[in-house]
């Protein structure tokens, strides 16, 4: 996007902000859900099933099926020390698929000790419909999101290293991996920790990971709200989002999400698409969250999955994220020695 064109965009948002912070539009609602908090939705469970499993377990099914699980590829018993590492043995051999030979040990991460318990209830996936806990894609596409995977730079050791732009924006800490800030707000492999800030006019969600920030304007109505959405222009980083109640329930719905985000997501949507998210208090220690995905170009039907938030105790701390930022300049000096040698060549 041009200079002029940011420029004009940005002065659209402001005049739209203003507008609706002037206007005051939220009405009071007796029954709305108290949402304010500081929430947790870690969980060893995924968005979908795996075959063999009903959506619902016991607990004793719960705790076996974790005990079996493994972390990033490493196994469970390795998880908390993880392999030890040499300095002196040097670097392990180029496309090394054991996540443990490279990567950190797993003493720091934090993904849940057990299966997602929402409702009451062990689930084996966030999916619930469709009842086979599958994402409903398309056999054909009718959309083509450029997808980048960010895992494939890890698993196979081939990336590209051309520019900055070729990076992963994950890597790049632009926003974080694993879907955390969403729409369609999941776990990952640390640091599932939100606060939610609930007042007359926004409801704003800080996610721990990379400290993304959703600040959603509050309406009257379904109507008020889409009529409010951000020009189309924008694109930006984690969609355009409007809200409103419908009795005890907030609900959000996203669009015009940035094309690269949805390029490398877990839950991509093409620009037709939509989500449309739901927050209600279950307990009073539960947040029960919902998320519907909508987009006849990538899904034979609309889909929908169902997570639990539990309160955390204290305040959410800085979330570090440098490596993609500190490491540049050697990613893009070998990206230059690689170009000098094929040219060589």
């Amino acid at each position: 996007m041009s200079l002029s064109k940011s420029l004009i965009a940005f002065a659209i948002t402001l005049g739209l902000a203003l507008s609706v912070s002037s206007t005051g539009s939220m009405a009071q609602s007796a029954d709305k859900p108290e949402l304010s908090g500081i929430w947790s939705n870690a969980s060893r469970t995924g968005l979908t099933r795996p075959r063999g499993l009903e959506l619902v377990v016991s607990a004793e099914q719960a705790q076996e099926i974790v005990a079996n699980m493994s972390i990033a590829g490493i196994s469970r018993e390795n998880i908390e020390s993880g392999p030890a590492i040499d300095p002196e043995t040097g670097a392990p051999p180029a496309g090394a698929q054991d996540f443990g030979l490279r990567g950190y040990n797993l003493f720091w991460t934090d993904p849940g000790a057990t299966l997602a318990r929402v409702k009451g209830e062990f689930r084996t996936s966030f999916i619930v419909d469709p009842p086979n806990g599958m994402i409903p894609r398309l056999d054909e596409p009718k959309y083509d999101l450029n997808r980048t995977s960010f895992g494939a730079r890890y698993l196979t050791g081939v990336a590209d290293a051309s520019g900055p732009e070729a990076i992963p924006i994950a890597e790049r800490c632009l926003i974080g991996f694993g879907n955390t800030a969403g729409p369609g707000m999941l776990g990952t492999l640390y640091n599932s920790s939100y606060q939610f800030i609930q007042t007359d006019e926004y409801f704003t969600i800080m996610v721990e990971m990379v400290h993304d920030t959703r600040i959603i304007p509050l309406f009257d109505s379904a109507e008020e709200a889409r009529v409010n959405h951000r020009p189309v222009e924008l694109e930006q980083w984690l969609g355009d989002s409007v809200g409103w109640y419908e009795g005890d329930t907030l609900v959000v719905e996203t669009v015009n999400i940035n094309p690269l985000q949805m390029s490398q997501s877990s839950i991509p949507i093409s620009p037709d698409g939509k989500f449309i998210e739901r927050f209600s208090r279950y307990a009073d220690d539960e947040i029960n969250y919902q998320f519907t995905v909508e987009d006849p170009n990538l899904y034979s039907q609309p889909w929908t999955a169902e997570i639990a938030y539990y309160p955390l105790e204290g305040q959410i701390y800085e979330y570090a994220c440098h490596e993609g930022n500190y490491a540049m300049p050697g990613i893009l000096a070998g990206a230059r020695r690689a170009e000098m040698e094929q040219a060589a060549n």
